[in-house]
């Protein structure tokens, strides 16, 4: 109880990330309208409009190269091949296996760096052939975040038409790691490893989805808890210590975390798995939690409760049954952690990004997720998610769908270009 009472504590301590006004400031949106309305620009957008066909090409190819999590090199190999058809510069795949190119600048801006994930949640094996129904492409990793990635080459190619050149050099990125188990591997290396770490930058990802501007990050911490004892047959080795017992007292405790509903912080048991036969004590039992929060201090407390409810189940169980044979003990094994991070609201990127859903009479929705934008908010990069332009549904899921929907999907497009343009310093006509 006294332990409850002390996470509540903190928990209520906490400070909740501000509710994002929906308001971008008046003169940006006025720069981005004058962005928006040069010549040079219209020819940009044409350039995407008339790409199209070629983008839902490149989005049917590299959905069927699978891409599970830690095995994303074939489908890297394929999308280096289409950043080096764009004719950028230090075209490259580096040792995490991100894939990249360089556009280069004339020079005075922060880099800028463009990125969309290579990974998918599916496991090696999994059909990927994309299958059209009506105005839908279906396939598992159709949408997140195959999608985006052939709208980064579409951006590219637009420039050159329209003979845009920026101040800044801009990186666009194909990087792995970003769902589950890659734990934002691939951003994490590219920015704090990689031969860009030192440069000063920018970050934007590109995910399914419009009018968002996702300018903070949902933190989540990932635990495989271990429970082991003894074992031994149900019928002779009955009264003996049993990791099921351990595990179940446990979960029974880590159920009852008390959460503050603001900032938003939730929790889960995804996995249960353990022992061989019906008639056998467990030798050793493991749960796989979850832990979420737009807070560090809330994430930190629900890390602190489970790691003082672990050994007190242990310690409960090895006093109800004998441990003549062994003891019961528990390991908490860290499987995943992701940062809490934000990019202020004032920010130049985050008005940036409003300002031209805005200036295109868009409504931009402000708000927190969990994205490759985490790592370099969590560090004091500027950085952002944005919608690549296409709905999908079922995300995820095997029947995982793609919007075909051309003129709202260029809209949006066009709008992310307006952002990647007036971030990099373009010069237009």
């Amino acid at each position: 109880m006294r332990l409850a009472r002390s996470i509540a504590a903190l928990l209520l301590a906490a400070t909740a990330l501000p509710a994002a006004a929906q308001d971008v400031a008046p003169a940006q949106v006025a720069a981005m309208k004058k962005l928006m309305a040069s010549k040079s620009f219209a020819t940009a957008r044409a350039s995407l409009d008339g790409d199209y066909d070629r983008i839902i090409k490149d989005v049917i190819t590299l959905t069927e190269i699978a891409a599970p999590p830690f095995k994303e090199e074939t489908r890297a190999r394929a999308y280096l091949e289409m950043l080096r058809a764009e004719g950028l510069a230090d075209v490259e795949i580096d040792a995490e296996g991100n894939a990249m190119g360089l556009c280069k600048g004339t020079g005075g801006g922060p880099l800028l760096v463009i990125a969309a994930h290579l990974d998918t949640v599916f496991p090696a094996g999994t059909d990927v052939k994309v299958r059209r129904e009506g105005n839908k492409l279906l396939a598992p990793g159709v949408g997140d975040d195959t999608c985006s990635l052939p709208v980064l080459l579409a951006f590219i190619r637009a420039m050159k038409a329209a003979d845009i050149s920026t101040k800044s050099d801009i990186l666009f990125v194909g990087n792995v790691g970003e769902e589950g188990p890659g734990d934002l591997r691939g951003v994490r290396y590219l920015l704090t490893k990689g031969k860009y770490k030192d440069v000063d930058k920018q970050f934007i990802s590109f995910e399914p989805g419009r009018a968002r501007v996702t300018n903070a990050g949902v933190g989540s911490k990932r635990y495989k808890v271990i429970f082991r004892g003894p074992g031994g047959h149900s019928l002779g080795a009955f009264g003996l210590v049993s990791p099921a017992y351990a595990m179940a007292a446990a979960m029974v405790e880590f159920g009852k975390m008390p959460v503050p509903t603001e900032p938003r912080t939730v929790y889960n048991v995804g996995i249960v798995e353990g022992g061989t036969s019906v008639n056998s004590i467990p030798f050793e039992m493991a749960m796989t939690v979850d832990m979420r929060s737009e807070s560090a201090t809330a994430l930190q407390a629900e890390k602190d409760y489970l790691f003082a409810l672990v050994p007190k189940a242990v310690t409960a169980e090895n006093a109800t049954r004998s441990t003549v044979k062994g003891a019961i003990t528990a390991e908490i094994k860290a499987i995943g952690d992701r940062p809490v991070g934000a990019t202020p609201m004032k920010s130049n990127i985050v008005q940036t990004a409003g300002a031209a859903m805005a200036a295109a009479g868009v409504t931009p929705r402000f708000g927190a997720s969990s994205t490759d934008s985490n790592l370099p908010m969590s560090i004091g990069i500027p950085a952002v998610t944005l919608g690549s332009g296409f709905e999908t549904e079922r995300s995820h899921s095997l029947d995982e769908a793609l919007i075909l929907d051309r003129p709202e999907t260029v809209k949006h497009m066009a709008i992310g270009l307006a952002t990647v343009l007036s971030l990099a310093g373009a010069s237009v006509k």
